[in-house]
């Protein structure tokens, strides 16, 4: 083993192929960060940071457990069956099933987030099942899944040394375990960025969608356009922080005014009594 890993030390085109990998894993792990955060955060506050934790640490476990499995996985993009001329593998279905998973859980998110008047058998269904960390725990699974079979499959499409991968998942899983409490407190505390994460995970969602039914959309259009709006969102929060301090300083001007013109009629008025 170790004779196969030294070598990699002195080869450029292995470090330059690590870190390749690693950006690519972590801007993978982003999209299955954002899914763990806008889950927990609908869990009670003492709950949160465990799930996440655990949502991570799973994530961590099934890119390990498939890259052992590496022959079998890369088995699961031969076809197993056609439809109209168009085939489909494992790896198809389980990225239909995955995108559709997160099509379904983006647009319940939003519909609860937008509908004014909710059911109130609905909202206390939805109340028992999200204060369940094991089943906030469930639906972080099935999503790892998904990702971490995208994760492995990049790794085997960009590399054929198992090290590199090895490294590269545990480098972008460490970063979202970094990443994940500050992303979720962030998300928790910013309200317009929850409804901005939903729509990257619908986004996410129609975008495995078309993975699996062979229709090939550039990763680097996806992150380009998520990167837009997440710049467009940061102006829109600068713009209204410094409208909430031009409010704050005119309600203080105004407070201040009126303690003027009262202090001045108190003194207009023991000079009226002198």
């Amino acid at each position: 083993m170790l004779d196969s890993i030294i070598p990699l030390f002195s080869d450029p085109a292995a470090w330059a192929a690590l870190v390749t990998l690693i950006v690519m894993e972590v801007v993978l792990g982003i999209d299955n960060l954002i899914f763990i955060s806008i889950l927990s955060n609908k869990l009670p506050e003492h709950q949160r940071s465990k799930v996440r934790r655990i949502g991570i640490g799973l994530a961590l476990i099934m890119r390990l457990a498939l890259l052992s499995i590496i022959a079998w996985l890369v088995g699961l993009v031969q076809p197993v069956f056609t439809v109209m001329g168009n085939s489909f593998s494992w790896k198809d279905l389980i990225l239909i099933a995955g995108g559709l998973f997160l099509v379904w859980k983006a647009t319940k998110e939003i519909h609860h987030t937008v509908d004014p008047t909710p059911s109130p058998a609905v909202l206390d269904k939805k109340d028992v099942m999200i204060t369940n960390a094991g089943a906030a725990i469930f639906q972080i699974i099935i999503l790892d899944i998904v990702f971490s079979i995208d994760s492995i499959l990049t790794a085997v499409g960009m590399t054929e040394h198992l090290p590199i991968m090895v490294v590269a998942v545990l480098v972008a899983v460490t970063v979202m375990l970094l990443a994940a409490d500050p992303l979720a407190n962030f998300i928790n505390k910013n309200p317009t960025v929850v409804m901005l994460a939903l729509g990257f995970l619908l986004m996410i969602g129609m975008v495995l969608i078309a993975d699996g039914f062979g229709f090939h959309v550039p990763k680097g259009y996806i992150y380009a356009a998520m990167a837009f709006s997440a710049g467009v969102e940061a102006l829109n929060m600068l713009s209204r922080r410094s409208s909430s301090k031009k409010e704050l300083a005119e309600r203080a001007r105004a407070e201040a005014d009126q303690a003027e013109a009262r202090a001045l009629k108190a003194e207009a008025e023991a000079a009226e009594k002198v």
